[in-house]
């Protein structure tokens, strides 16, 4: 924001509310310390991955969303959140929000979850300080998942139903421990992200976007490409020389169309069936955005990895996660549509 917006935000009170004696003080997952509010009531989630986190842990103190749901998401989403107004991310690619925007919207907090490096610290200190506004990051890596919903439970005053959600996440990643210590190393599969609908986009090994794939064990096949950790488009031809055993991939159409492209049938996957559609209502499974929505995709990457070591009742698993997470049951149509990406 501009110096004069930023004092004329100054000269009309929005800015540093004084502490109150009912203010709680905590730490977030920056080692920020953030005076908050007693009570949180309305909760403004900054980008992708916050709305879910939000919606799962207290849905009613939401504000808006990033973006708002599709008839096929809100399908799965239970109201009165499915029906929030769009408000706009404020951090990441192709942010929407200015402050005085952010301002309108009168939340008791900003929330954050996913990266807390240097310059989302950054982000945050400066819209805090330009607007008055609590703003607390999260840490949204994977394997801190159960430590992570403990401490967003903290900050929004909902303790006992985060540790619920933390305990399934602990439970989650005990199950690939179980199944994995009984699969060797040179059964598990050679794997690759496949995003887009040519299929040619990747997360190199060690991205946010891949580290589910790898956390259950998968070898992901592109290493190195455009830097460790990062997004990549690369070319059929580095596929072929990868030979994955398997294809995940996100893009119903290129799950679709992929057998009829020129040049993939020689990659392994291809030929030996085995391209996977990751299931995407209301969340990805795999990413899309990466967060709380990727649990169940432990679930479903051991089903599709490993059936017999695995013998996991996939729909089951996916209602019970339905219910703890979002608040829905769904019905046996929905659970047909969610898990309709059979190896293609």
């Amino acid at each position: 924001m501009k110096r004069r917006a930023a004092l004329a935000l100054l000269g009309a009170g929005l800015v540093a509310r004084p502490a109150l004696s009912q203010d709680r003080t905590l730490v977030d997952s920056a080692g920020r310390k953030i005076v908050l509010r007693a009570s949180i009531q309305r909760l403004f989630v900054a980008g992708p991955p916050a709305s879910v986190l939000a919606y799962v842990l207290d849905r009613d103190a939401m504000v808006g969303w990033v973006r708002t749901p599709s008839p096929a998401e809100k399908a799965f989403l239970t109201g009165p959140a499915r029906d929030l107004p769009e408000t706009g991310r404020l951090t990441g690619r192709g942010d929407t929000v200015s402050l005085e925007r952010l301002i309108a919207a009168k939340p008791d907090l900003v929330l954050d979850f996913g990266s807390v490096a240097p310059t989302y610290v950054s982000l945050a200190d400066r819209v805090q300080s330009q607007t008055g506004i609590p703003y607390v990051l999260i840490d949204g890596r994977f394997a801190s998942t159960a430590t992570s919903l403990k401490l967003a439970g903290d900050v929004l005053g909902r303790a006992e139903r985060a540790a619920d959600l933390a305990a399934y996440a602990e439970a989650s990643f005990a199950m690939v421990d179980g199944v994995l210590a009984r699969v060797p190393a040179d059964r598990r599969p050679r794997a690759y992200l496949a995003r887009g609908p040519e299929g040619l986009e990747t997360g190199s090994r060690g991205s946010i976007n891949t580290e589910i794939i790898e956390r259950v064990g998968a070898v992901n096949v592109a290493e190195g490409v455009a830097g460790s950790g990062n997004m990549a488009n690369v070319s059929l031809e580095q596929i072929i020389a990868w030979q994955p055993d398997v294809i995940v991939t996100l893009d119903r159409a290129f799950f679709t169309t992929v057998k009829s492209k020129p040049g993939w049938s020689q990659v392994r996957a291809i030929a030996d069936n085995r391209v996977y559609l990751a299931p995407s209502l209301p969340w990805g499974w795999i990413d899309a955005p990466p967060s709380l929505n990727r649990l169940i995709g432990l679930r479903w990457l051991l089903s599709v990895f490993y059936p017999a070591e695995a013998r996991i009742d996939l729909r089951s698993e996916t209602r019970e996660f339905y219910r703890l997470f979002y608040g829905v049951d769904p019905t046996d149509d929905q659970l047909a549509q969610l898990l309709g990406g059979a190896a293609n």
